[in-house]
């Protein structure tokens, strides 16, 4: 079964508030059997336009486990805190 990412772009508009955020996603996290493979406030923009200014990117053992995450009561709390301190798009992405 293929790895699954969660990407997300973050423009960040309350920093207190995405620090909040972090704490209540953190333990979502680790129940989840989430990843944290890179988290960026400056990344490197070859082509086009990117949303935000941080971006983070998940591993999870499969899609399945990804949409678990997701929809789960622990980040469901989280998610609200997230959605009041920053612009965000979320993705997950099949991985090969």
């Amino acid at each position: 079964m293929p790895k699954a990412y969660v990407v997300v772009t973050e423009a960040i508009k309350d920093p207190a508030g995405m620090a909040e955020y972090a704490k209540a996603a953190m333990g979502s996290m680790a129940e989840g059997g989430a990843r944290l493979l890179a988290a960026d406030r400056s990344p490197e923009v070859l082509e086009g336009e990117w949303h935000g200014s941080q971006t983070v990117v998940l591993e999870f053992d499969s899609v399945e486990a990804a949409k678990a995450w997701y929809a789960s009561e622990a980040y469901s709390k989280a998610i609200p805190l997230r959605q009041a301190a920053a612009d965000s798009n979320v993705a997950i992405i099949a991985g090969l």
